[in-house]
């Protein structure tokens, strides 16, 4: 199995996610038309518990990623195939393990979280989907370990198309039953993406396991052992990370409820938070999730072997790509938040200020996320942990003071966001310093990517004011901005020297 770049890897995964959150937005579009806010906003609420599990899990597949991509550096094929097993029959305890949790306690949680009652819905739609999801991710884990993304990216793109497909057709077959039915019908789509991706890796899985003979079977302790010891640390960080959002599904509600908002005012302010904002904040996460799926395996490739001056350089490389993503993606979503939303959801565009001041956040969670990849790679699983709930625990400070204040209600929320992330990021920039004893160069990182975004942004504005005015169209007006600003911001970019051009035809258009 060839092996990819770092950033051929990158932009494998990047553009397989990017389409696969644009198809995400197709699920979002009918969904909104057909249900509302109100119904997003029962959906919405049971889909942080889903994502709490998907975090839960998530250190297992990382840890797949780097357990096989040790053996790799050493040349032992087999060990990787007895990996994927143990890990697998792992995630298969868990995964089945929180979908009965779901449907047999859904209703104890619904009421001890004081949730609407017509959340129940989506509660079981959605409650199977763990089981299937668990066993896609150790697969997914096994070939980003090969340092090859294609299955990865290839089994995102047929997730998503069986979420919408089925999520979308049973949202409209159950719309006559209620809201609250439709919400669980298109809940129900998350298990059918889990379902078609892995059947996809299953069987790219059984066509490379033929390229050779498997000889001899390893102690499931040893491997089980290894495997919990990297995984647990991992996915109590992202348990963490996670709790972020499931703090705002459990006490923004509440909150905006003496803020002075009754039931159905707070599930649509919550709705245009967590169902509009943070899902368009997603599409750019993607690119940083794609990098760290990337570097993972590579920076545990050159820390095994001690190539040091190699690890600095391609963390050097990984903060600056982080930094190119999030900076133009969050001036985009700033400056271009009502019009994107007027573009996506026509007739239902409310939000613009809530997607505006959440796109702020975004740059913190790329670097949190990108820092918190490199430090796992390096073996340092506890300290993003620790620096994740410091910034988790502010989080919950914060939105108990300020949701409650009726002049701010939903926008403490972003404001403890924003803090909380912020935290989180400034610790872990500090103990990738003092790990890797070596200083990065701040000014190609970071400040030359500003400097791109800030013409950008330039260019967008008066795009935008022409085009509007000249068409009287909002959405001609907002493609020709995102066009043009991204082209100009690519331009920038290359002319600046940020990017390489014959590093980058070299490494992923010849390879």
């Amino acid at each position: 199995m060839k092996k990819q770049s770092m950033l051929k890897g990158t932009m494998v995964l990047g553009a397989a996610g990017i389409l696969a959150k644009f198809l995400g937005i197709f699920f979002r579009w009918p969904l909104q038309m057909l249900i509302g806010d109100e119904g997003v906003g029962y959906y919405q609420m049971s889909y942080p518990l889903y994502m709490f599990f998907v975090a839960v899990a998530s250190g297992v597949p990382v840890a797949i990623s780097k357990m096989v991509s040790e053996r790799c550096a050493v040349g032992d094929r087999e060990g990787t195939i007895v990996i994927l097993r143990k890990s697998l029959l792992l995630m298969l305890y868990m995964g089945g393990g929180f979908s009965l949790l779901l449907i047999f306690f859904s209703s104890n949680l619904i009421s001890f979280l004081k949730w609407d009652n017509k959340a129940y819905y989506s509660m079981m739609g959605i409650a199977i989907a763990p089981l299937f999801i668990s066993i896609m991710s150790a697969f997914r884990g096994f070939f980003q370990g090969m340092q090859n993304m294609n299955s990865t990216a290839i089994s995102q793109v047929v997730e998503q198309i069986g979420r919408v497909v089925v999520g979308v057709f049973l949202a409209f077959l159950l719309l006559p039953y209620g809201k609250e039915f439709s919400a669980g019908g298109a809940a129900f789509g998350a298990a059918a993406g889990g379902i078609f991706g892995g059947a996809y890796l299953y069987f790219r899985y059984r066509s490379y396991r033929k390229e050779f003979v498997f000889h001899r079977q390893r102690g499931s302790s040893e491997v089980l052992s290894r495997l919990l010891y990297i995984a647990i640390p991992i996915s109590l960080g992202a348990t963490v990370g996670s709790v972020m959002s499931l703090i705002d599904s459990i006490l923004v509600p509440q909150k905006l409820l003496q803020a002075g908002f009754n039931s159905t005012q707070a599930t649509v302010l919550f709705a245009r938070l967590t169902g509009k904002a943070f899902v368009l904040i997603n599409v750019p996460l993607t690119l940083s999730m794609a990098l760290c799926a990337s570097i993972v395996p590579i920076i545990t490739e050159y820390y095994v072997l001690g190539r040091n001056s190699e690890l600095r350089g391609k963390v050097q490389t990984a903060l600056k790509l982080s930094f190119l993503i999030a900076l133009p993606s969050a001036a985009g979503l700033f400056l271009l938040a009502s019009p994107i939303l007027s573009l996506i959801f026509p007739g239902q565009s409310s939000g613009g200020t809530i997607l505006r001041y959440s796109s702020l956040t975004l740059p913190l969670i790329v670097i949190t996320q990108i820092s918190t990849a490199i430090l796992q790679g390096v073996g340092k699983y506890i300290g993003p942990v620790i620096n994740l709930a410091i910034g988790c625990t502010i989080k919950i400070v914060m939105t108990l003071l300020l949701v409650p204040i009726p002049s701010l209600h939903i926008y403490g929320a972003i404001i403890a966001s924003f803090c909380g992330y912020l935290t989180s990021t400034i610790l872990n920039m500090l103990m990738l310093n003092k790990r890797l004893k070596h200083p990065f160069n701040y000014f190609e990182a970071m400040i030359k990517p500003a400097a791109a975004t800030l013409i950008m942004m330039v260019v967008v504005v008066i795009i935008y004011g022409n085009v509007y005015n000249y068409t009287k169209s909002s959405n001609l007006g907002c493609l020709a901005a995102i066009a043009i600003g991204g082209l100009s911001y690519l331009a920038v970019v290359l002319f600046m020297g940020i990017i390489d051009y014959k590093h980058l035809e070299r490494k992923v258009l010849r390879r």
